[in-house]
């Protein structure tokens, strides 16, 4: 028996770029299928590592797209950073925000003190991404986590996208307070799980939906944080990738669009070593996953998947498998 993704869940927890939009514009049908939610009864958050732009901004972006959004429903990694600094340290402790005035504010929101430098000697220190941000910046960060302070990032993705190509971003900053002091701080944004926590407890989400288009982020937080995950193929990874992803990075539903949301996702059943999607049979054998389907076809891969993981448990699964697809007779 199939039944509507969207029927499993009270709420979904979106990712932005590569699931709502791709460079300037929006992906196709993605705002339609955003727009129904609260026709159904279902919850929208969004939830982003930026940690540079308030709620507001992002807000207001995504409204231009035409997907709807308020201020409320936007979590990025500041909020969470912030909220996971608060658990680390007492109300009214010293912070220093290496980052965005963002970033400061919502540290404030939480009762916290923010300093200007390590000479205040802060009980704590929150990095996040900035683009101002320089030496002198990441030195003061250094002398207070050498101190003693609780440090916490928001991120660490390595790269950021810019009109330009690809730029540092926060990972690699915080990569190099981590090389001068011998320490690793606490993160909160994707692949952790507490920016998936924060999202679904402020949307009073019970049953929420994680739909992201990177398994290394997306997937892997949402997983962390013991929720429902989808990988939506309109953005980074796409069937094959999924195929081969390590233990952690699986995702429970493979999606082509947000649209397909509201179709009734089909079941994956094994008799034996065959496993069933819809019209497909996939089956493995050493190093190779038989499909009985069409290449283009969702379901063979959903039963592709389904054969190859289980057929590889483990923790630490590198191998890739060969593809091959069988002629129907």
């Amino acid at each position: 028996m199939t039944e509507r993704l969207i029927d499993r869940f009270d709420g979904v927890l979106a990712d932005l770029d590569g699931v709502v939009y791709a460079g300037p514009r929006a992906i196709d049908g993605a705002t339609a299928a955003l727009d129904k939610l609260a026709g159904e009864g279902k919850s929208l958050a969004y939830v982003t590592n930026n940690a540079s732009r308030s709620s507001a901004q992002v807000a207001a972006h995504l409204r231009e797209l035409g997907a709807p959004a308020s201020a409320a429903q936007v979590f990025g990694s500041a909020l969470a950073g912030a909220e996971l600094l608060a658990g680390q340290v007492d109300p009214g402790s010293s912070v220093l925000v290496v980052g965005s005035e963002t970033l400061a504010d919502v540290v404030r929101e939480q009762g916290l003190v923010v300093v200007p430098s390590a000479d205040e000697r802060p009980n704590a220190v929150i990095q996040g991404f900035s683009p101002s941000l320089g030496w002198k910046d990441l030195a003061e960060a250094a002398y207070a986590v050498t101190a003693g302070a609780v440090w916490v990032a928001t991120n660490t993705d390595m790269s950021i996208p810019q009109e330009r190509g690809i730029a540092p971003g926060n990972g690699t900053l915080v990569a190099a307070v981590a090389a001068a002091t011998g320490k690793s701080p606490l993160v909160a944004g994707k692949p952790e799980a507490a920016l998936f926590e924060t999202a679904a407890r402020h949307s009073g989400v019970t049953r929420a939906l994680v739909v992201g288009d990177r398994l290394d982020t997306d997937i892997l937080g949402g997983n962390r944080a013991g929720m429902a995950t989808a990988l939506v193929l309109t953005g980074v990874d796409t069937v094959r990738t999924a195929l081969v992803a390590r233990v952690d990075e699986r995702p429970d539903y493979l999606i082509g669009s947000l649209a397909e949301l509201y179709e009734c996702y089909p079941s994956v059943t094994a008799d034996g070593g065959t496993f069933t999607c819809g019209a497909a049979d996939a089956r493995v054998s050493g190093s190779t996953v038989t499909i009985s389907g069409r290449e283009d076809s969702l379901d063979s891969w959903r039963a592709a998947c389904a054969a190859w993981w289980d057929a590889n448990p483990a923790p630490a699964q590198d191998s890739t498998p060969e593809i091959v697809f069988e002629t129907a007779g």
